[in-house]
C-alpha cells in the first residue's frame, strides 16, 4: 500500500512538473507570436503609408495644375 502511494506521489509531482513547464513555453510562444505580429503590422503601416503618401501627392499635383475653362 505504501509504495502505491508513494508511486501515485511521484506521479503526481511528476504531473505538476510538467503542467507548469509547459505553461512558460506557451507564454514564450504567445510572447513571440505577438512580436511577429507587431512586425508585421509595422511593416503593412510603413508600406500602405508610404503608397498613400505618393497617392495623395500626385493627387495634389493634379489638383493645383488643374485649370479651368
Amino acid at each position: 500500500m505504501k509504495k502505491t502511494i508513494s508511486q501515485f506521489n511521484t506521479s503526481l509531482k511528476s504531473f505538476f512538473l510538467q503542467h507548469r513547464r509547459q505553461d512558460g513555453v506557451t507564454a514564450i510562444e504567445y510572447a513571440l507570436l505577438a512580436a511577429l505580429i507587431a512586425v508585421v503590422i509595422i511593416a503593412g503601416v510603413t508600406l500602405l503609408g508610404t503608397t498613400l503618401d505618393g497617392f495623395f501627392s500626385a493627387l495634389a499635383v493634379k489638383i493645383n495644375s488643374y485649370k479651368p475653362t
